[in-house]
């Protein structure tokens, strides 16, 4: 952003400060004890779309026996009593979500593979909640497709062994993990991805895709800043939606999004955050 626009903006928001009658309800202001819950449950996406730069491959978690594994995971993950149970799935298709709900309640909708589905149907049905809610945002960055190109600038300017080598390295975790999920359970592959450990090596990753770029160009930077931006969208949708603070939000995203919505939620204030791992090791 530019001095001259920064000025405007402090300008006019400077302008305004005598006009507001009303308090404002800030986030910094809110009292501990008395803000709502929030649990961060981060999986693994169990319909394989294949959209990340490393997947892993996950098995059909519609067999039976994981069939049985989710009803428990769901049993437990149930404990935190939510109000809201949000899922990635566009904001803005949230009639379709409610339409597929509701035909899931009515026995017209068979499960597909998804943790949408999977999880998020499943969780709000047995706890009998009117909806579940759509809560992603993934649009276009501001700017130039090529502002935020890091291969392409990599290509470039010699510096396409860091890509690599990132890449290799997030595929070779991920084939890590598809080779121990088949012994695995459902319960299991959710307590590995929402560990500490794991969330804090998964943060670490976007700092060396930052480094792709120079003083005087920073694809890379840019790129892991609409990654963050994303996610303060996704947060402030979940500031909006727990109007009360009575609210328990559990929220069944990519397991990429367990840290900066945790993260943000912690930092801010807005919410009291809820390790969901002592739910986890209870669905075996």
């Amino acid at each position: 952003m530019r001095n001259g626009v920064k000025a405007v903006i402090l300008g006019c928001l400077v302008g305004a400060m005598p006009a507001l009658a009303q308090p404002v309800a800030l986030l910094q202001d809110r009292v501990a004890g008395a803000r709502p819950q929030l649990m961060v449950v981060g999986v693994p996406h169990f319909g394989n779309p294949g959209r990340d730069i490393a997947n892993s491959q996950v098995p059909d978690v519609r067999t039976p026996a994981r069939q049985a594994e989710l009803e428990r995971l769901a049993a437990a993950l149930a404990q935190f009593r939510p109000t809201h149970v949000v899922v990635e799935y566009p904001s803005d298709r949230q009639a379709r979500l409610d339409a597929r709900y509701a035909d899931y309640r009515a026995g017209r909708y068979v499960l597909t593979a998804d943790e949408t589905d999977q999880l998020g149907l499943r969780l709000a049905a047995r706890l009998r909640l009117p909806r579940v809610d759509a809560l992603d945002w993934n649009g276009e960055p501001p700017g130039q497709a090529r502002d935020y190109d890091f291969q392409r600038y990599a290509a470039g300017h010699g510096q396409q062994a860091r890509v690599q080598a990132l890449a290799a390295r997030g595929q070779q975790q991920a084939d890590a993990e598809s080779a121990r999920m088949p012994s695995a359970s459902v319960a299991a592959w959710l307590r590995e991805v929402n560990s500490a450990a794991y969330r804090a090596a998964d943060e670490r990753v976007y700092f060396d895709y930052a480094m792709i770029g120079d003083a005087a160009d920073g694809p890379g930077a840019n790129w892991v800043a609409d990654w963050y931006g994303r996610n303060l969208k996704i947060f402030a949708g979940l500031v909006r939606l727990a109007a009360r603070d009575d609210d328990r939000v559990l929220v069944i995203y990519g397991a990429g999004h367990g840290a900066p919505l945790a993260d943000y939620a912690r930092t801010s204030g807005a919410f009291t955050v809820v390790d969901p791992m002592p739910l986890l090791e209870q669905a075996r």
